[in-house]
């Protein structure tokens, strides 16, 4: 469980962070959230699908990176495989707590910097420095900061898109089987998707009206990173010759 504390230079001057990437550290995850203007590189890299949370019924964007739970295939030797990391995995161990204030009689939410003190990439003994010797911002901590605030409007894109999507009936379950190298199929399950059919059925008012939103173009990106699920595939049955080698 995150053990989530706000950052400040006096409780947490001596605190580092270890770059590298693996599961051992906390990336070992099969997908991660995305947004609409992340859209364009993320889909130069990924397969992008839909999840949906059966208890609000709400659908978020994500990068898939694996085939099978807690699995990410862009994981080697303490590197992410991949020319472009996701903000949703570049920010970790942070994230942005809120927290109550009082401006000029008003209450207002306050956004905050906040680190998972019981991640395994926090330490005290090796890693990239959060503070200056004198308190202030390291380059990592600033590029970070810089990462949250970009991911926290980017998420704030997804639901008026999302909402449109189901307007028009453009969300559809996938069901994807998938041939390995050990001679096994697997059923990658629980996930949507673009309808290509709806989308072909839409009027030309509707089209215009995507075209005019700037989602059209995002439609088409998600529909052409699909492409990616071939990637993970090679990337899994790499793994698994590797295996079977090492045995």
């Amino acid at each position: 469980m995150a053990n989530h504390a706000l950052l400040n230079n006096v409780e947490h001057q001596h605190l580092k962070i270890n770059p590298a990437r693996s599961t051992h550290l906390g990336d070992g995850v099969w997908y991660s959230e995305t947004f609409v203007s992340e859209f364009r590189v993320a889909q130069a890299h990924y397969p992008i699908f839909f999840t949906k949370d059966d208890t609000t019924n709400t659908f978020s964007p994500v990068c898939l990176y694996g085939i099978n739970k807690d699995e990410n295939l862009f994981l080697v030797n303490q590197q992410w495989q991949a020319h472009y990391i996701p903000l949703s995995m570049q920010r970790l161990p942070f994230a942005i707590a809120t927290q109550n204030t009082m401006q000029n009689g008003v209450a207002t939410q306050e956004r905050m910097l906040s680190i998972d003190l019981d991640s395994p990439k926090v330490s005290t003994k090796q890693g990239i420095n959060l503070f200056l010797e004198h308190g202030g911002n390291s380059d990592y901590l600033e590029n970070i900061i810089n990462v949250l605030d970009n991911l926290h409007h980017g998420l704030q894109e997804n639901q008026p898109f999302i909402k449109t999507l189901i307007k028009h009936g453009l969300l559809e379950s996938v069901s994807l089987e998938l041939d390995l190298v050990n001679g096994l199929k697997h059923n990658l399950l629980g996930f949507y998707t673009i309808n290509e059919d709806s989308l072909n059925q839409l009027s030309s008012d509707a089209i215009a009206q995507l075209h005019s939103q700037g989602y059209l173009a995002c439609i088409y990106m998600i529909i052409a990173s699909q492409v990616h699920v071939r990637d993970l595939v090679a990337l899994k049955n790499e793994q698994l010759m590797l295996q079977k080698h090492a045995v």
